[in-house]
């Protein structure tokens, strides 16, 4: 080095440094790694980058597809927690195999409105439910669904004013198994016997019954079936003043009244003690039934449809409903015969005055409906009942296999 500056200071020239002094200094080992490696890690970091950017993509349109939140959704997080599975309503009775014009359900309560419930249970009306304080007068092959114990007495005694009083006090049991047991029918009929403590505090039930309607949208309403004690029973001071009571009540509601001493008068000679009652229950469901049924039967004369039920049975106060089977025809006072048979065959009282609103079915052969004179019978007769009633709904339907020309009359809005 000293020779170098010697010789640029005896010259003037300056000497460039050797190339080692000049050459500069390499990483040897980043410069390994770099030319075996590099391009790996290069092509990773793409790979990562990308990933990260689709990831990021699909976290974004995640957040995008989720909806605006709102008061609404500020509890559903119940749900979510919850360990109560859903689960299907067992209470619910099978649906009515019987044939109806309208979506009916019967509530027995008591023991002889029980008793009459089960007469429709048996003829397929299977949203039935019977409703008393003893288990000791559940009519026999009754389902456990079909039987609802009011608990707070072993029976009532005909001891109304306590029937009125569990009745009352159990109410919102009854109309929660009304509901979950018979579901949302458009109709209520409530069947009861007027002399007992449980049945003719029947109309107690009336505000949660017509509660269970109107909260499901129903068109229809709740009709009342109660029997009238016969004329021995009513020499009883108590059974007497019960079915006053409980006529009293439901005077202003559509009501039924069924006549015990007529129906005693009509089947004495035909059956037994045993099965005079039963008897008489299974005759006015049967009854009662081909009229819903042939409201959903369809005519090619004149057809009595499910409108016009509806208004027959929606008339307030006292109904009769009665039938009759006319043998002869060709007579000239058909309508009158018609009439007076519905009448005194029927298992309710009788009416007093003219009705509100009427019904009257007649079921005849092919051969009556195409006699000319059999025809003109038959306007007659609707012409005769009609005259008795302010609005009268009629139909005539064919059947081959029957007796002779039956017919079936209702008067609603009796005095």
């Amino acid at each position: 080095m000293n020779d170098v500056l010697f010789e640029e200071f005896r010259t003037g020239v300056r000497i460039p440094p050797p190339p080692y002094l000049t050459a500069r200094k390499v990483n040897t080992l980043g410069s390994s790694i770099k030319n075996s490696f590099g391009k790996k890690n290069i092509d990773e970091a793409k790979a990562k980058i990308l990933q990260e950017k689709k990831m990021t993509d699909k976290k974004k349109q995640q957040v995008e597809s989720v909806p605006p939140y709102s008061d609404d959704d500020e509890f559903d997080f119940v749900d979510a927690y919850s360990d109560e599975p859903e689960v299907a309503d067992e209470e619910l009775l099978p649906e009515n195999t019987a044939t109806s014009a309208i979506d009916c359900a019967f509530i027995g309560v008591g023991g002889g409105g029980g008793k009459l419930a089960k007469a429709f249970l048996d003829l397929g009306f299977n949203r039935t439910l019977l409703v008393n304080t003893t288990i000791k007068d559940q009519p026999d092959g009754i389902e456990e669904g079909n039987f609802l114990l009011i608990p707070g007495a072993d029976g009532v005694g005909k001891d109304v004013k306590l029937g009125r009083k569990i009745l009352e006090e159990n109410s919102a049991m009854v109309e929660d198994s009304v509901r979950a047991r018979l579901g949302n029918p458009d109709w209520i009929f409530v069947l009861a016997g007027g002399g007992g403590g449980t049945g003719s505090a029947c109309s107690v039930l009336h505000e949660s019954l017509q509660r269970n309607l109107t909260a499901s949208g129903a068109s229809g309403k709740v009709v009342y079936v109660i029997s009238k004690p016969s004329s021995q029973e009513l020499l009883n001071s108590t059974i007497a003043r019960n079915y006053e009571s409980a006529l009293g009540e439901l005077k202003e509601y559509p009501h039924i009244v069924l006549d015990n001493e007529r129906q005693l008068q009509l089947l004495r000679n035909k059956v037994g003690m045993l099965n005079l009652f039963p008897m008489a229950n299974k005759n006015f469901a049967k009854l009662f039934a081909q009229v819903l049924k042939l409201a959903e039967t369809h005519s090619d004369i004149q057809t009595f449809d499910t409108k016009d039920l509806e208004k027959c049975l929606s008339t307030p106060g006292r109904m009769l409903i009665g039938s009759t089977v006319i043998r002869d025809t060709a007579r000239r006072d058909l309508g009158a015969a018609v009439l007076t048979g519905c009448i005194n065959s029927s298992p309710c009282e009788s009416p007093s005055g003219d009705s509100k609103t009427g019904t009257l079915l007649l079921i005849a052969t092919s051969q009556m409906a195409s006699d000319p004179k059999v025809s003109k019978n038959l306007e007659a007769a609707f012409s005769y009942v009609g005259g008795r009633t302010e609005t009268l709904f009629s139909g005539v339907y064919i059947k081959e296999k029957v007796p002779g020309l039956i017919a079936i009359c209702i008067l609603a809005g009796c005095n």
